[in-house]
């Protein structure tokens, strides 16, 4: 096991406002699965640390990239960009990319790329939700009319289940383990 590293995260406040606790929740969990990815290699953050699981902690990223995409770009803003990622014929696509010991530029460039994807979607989230409403309604597709208040619930839910996947990934990777 490796030394504990110093927790760079920021907690929620204990007595905010309804808005800024989801927020504070959304942020602590974005600040999470960074600190899960900090320090590693590209070819640690592409493995598959848990065979035959095509899961990777680049990968998460990748997904949580469309996640917040969806959610806050599609259905909250109502842009008509398409996913990074996520198509209809290949659903696990931010999961499968290429790998092996000749890719190191490539990899380099998949994990500078999609890093850079998922802070341009946080950047993007952050902006709308500091305009939007809690009780705002958005149409999202075949999930129907939601709040605001929903949607951020989501996203808080959405980061937590992933980073306990990101926790077991990083521990099988260095053996770093912590929240």
């Amino acid at each position: 096991m490796t030394e504990a590293r110093a927790d760079p995260r920021t907690d929620p406040p204990p007595r905010g406002s309804e808005r800024a606790t989801l927020l504070g929740f959304l942020t602590y969990q974005r600040q999470t699965l960074a600190l899960k990815c900090s320090g590693l290699s590209h070819s640690a953050l592409m493995s598959r640390s848990v065979p035959p699981s095509e899961l990777s902690l680049i990968g998460l990223v990748r997904h949580l990239s469309d996640v917040e995409r969806f959610w806050i770009r599609s259905s909250l803003s109502g842009s008509k960009d398409a996913p990074l990622y996520w198509f209809d014929d290949s659903p696990d696509i931010d999961f499968v990319f290429p790998r092996g010991p000749a890719l190191n530029d490539a990899e380099a460039l998949l994990v500078t790329e999609s890093m850079d994807a998922w802070k341009a979607e946080m950047a993007y989230s952050d902006a709308v939700l500091s305009r939007a409403e809690l009780d705002d309604a958005v149409s999202a597709g075949r999930h129907g009319v939601l709040s605001v208040r929903w949607i951020l619930t989501h996203l808080i839910e959405e980061y937590a289940r992933h980073n306990g996947h990101a926790d077991l990934l990083r521990e099988c990777i260095d053996g770093q383990v912590g929240e």
